[in-house]
């Protein structure tokens, strides 16, 4: 595995920070884009059910992006690959915010999420490769609170300067701090050098292995539960709890703070106890939603169990280490599909939640989809926690026959 030298490296904590400012460029455009959504969809001239086709060509590119640029990237430095996707990521940002049409903006935001699965995939590696093994979860973790920490001030600021400045700004901001990205990354992180032996086709070895299935079905099945209560959550907040809009921002930062939360506390349990973490996560998450429901009715209710299901959301941070075990010589891949594995998820649960909307079962149904696709994903963590002992199981035995044959 590629790996920074640790003599040559500058302190983990500025490397993190370096690495952390890219995801806070990545999580505020991807969710600034649907506030911004009323704004852009007036300047380019279309309706609003139409430009939230914008807000899935993004997830789409991360869909695709993820596996084809970290597969093509195999044969590249860490730190070359991070400043090529954090430099493809602000140029399709500076094009969204000049965007003359919305055939071609629909272009710019597709372009705009290929480096995303691969550059939180890569930086995450990097971010661990400069800590202890024992300290792999809570480095990974500094790289998704940029993220985290977008969703309480990068998407609000963006918002804010969309609205006095106007929409196109939003974008342009987030094209700063991606080159601000590519700046401190050249600076602090350390030189590296691919191995030999890496190639496209080793990267595609991850697919065989059921583990690295396994976990990204752990995390495209439970982390929908998340999705489904998140999209819906300004109009439950309006139609069921009776708050007023400028409520809603308010409630909308309560989640991310529970997402930081869970960023900075989780990862301590799951360097200790990787796979009990994650299955006590998805537990977690599904008593939260499961309290959806019954909690949206009142405003004071509401704000703890919303804190709840954000701090759930530390489940990606715990599955980016376990691929990182599960994918041996493929880890290019298998870090950049954790978030091809979590945009599914985006895409199921809203889905869902609006399927029981539309039956008529109301708003706060989306807390019950939610608590079923959190117990999928814990019967797929069960499957795996299964097949991995029946696997140590066999490898121990061989090891024990082996003596004896000789």
């Amino acid at each position: 595995m590629s790996a920074p030298s640790r003599s040559a490296a500058r302190p983990a904590g500025l490397v993190h920070f370096a690495l952390a400012l890219g995801g806070f460029a990545i999580g505020t455009t991807e969710f600034a884009t649907m506030s911004l959504l009323p704004f852009f969809s007036k300047g380019l001239g279309i309706d609003e059910p139409t430009a939230g086709h914008v807000i899935s060509a993004y997830a789409l590119g991360v869909v695709v992006g993820a596996p084809l640029l970290a597969i093509m990237g195999a044969r590249l430095s860490r730190r070359r690959l991070l400043v090529t996707l954090m430099s493809l990521f602000a140029i399709a940002n500076a094009l969204s915010a000049l965007a003359p049409t919305y055939g071609w903006m629909l272009v710019f935001r597709f372009l705009s999420g290929l480096p995303h699965g691969a550059y939180f995939g890569i930086a995450s590696l990097v971010a661990a490769s400069l800590v202890p093994t024992e300290k792999r979860t809570q480095a990974v973790a500094r790289v998704m609170l940029g993220l985290t920490v977008a969703t309480i001030v990068g998407v609000p600021f963006a918002n804010w300067l969309g609205q006095a400045f106007g929409w196109r700004w939003g974008f342009g901001v987030v094209a700063f701090c991606a080159l601000a990205t590519v700046g401190m990354v050249l600076a602090v992180v350390p030189h590296d050098q691919p191995l030999r032996e890496a190639s496209p086709l080793r990267e595609l070895g991850a697919l065989r292995r059921p583990q690295v299935w396994l976990t990204l079905g752990i995390g495209a099945i439970g982390f929908g539960g998340l999705f489904a209560v998140y999209t819906y959550l300004a109009s439950t907040l309006i139609e069921v709890t009776g708050t007023s809009p400028a409520v809603v921002p308010l409630v909308l930062a309560v989640f991310g703070i529970g997402m930081t939360a869970g960023n900075l506390i989780v990862p301590r349990f799951a360097d200790r106890a990787l796979m009990p973490t994650a299955g006590g996560l998805l537990l977690w998450s599904a008593a939260a939603l499961a309290l959806y429901p019954f909690a949206a009715l009142h405003l004071w209710s509401l704000i703890p169990v919303v804190l709840a299901i954000g701090f759930g959301g530390s489940l990606g941070t715990v599955l980016q280490t376990r691929l990182m075990d599960v994918a041996e010589d493929a880890q290019s891949l298998a870090a950049a599909l954790n978030h091809s594995a979590f945009n599914a998820a985006n895409a199921l649960g809203p889905w869902l939640g609006g399927l029981a909307i539309g039956a008529g079962f109301g708003w706060v149904s989306t807390g019950w989809v939610g608590c079923g696709l959190a117990l999928g994903g814990f019967v797929i963590w069960l499957v795996s926690v299964a097949t991995s002992r029946e696997k140590r199981g066999h490898l121990d035995q061989a090891g024990e026959q082996q003596p004896n044959a000789a």
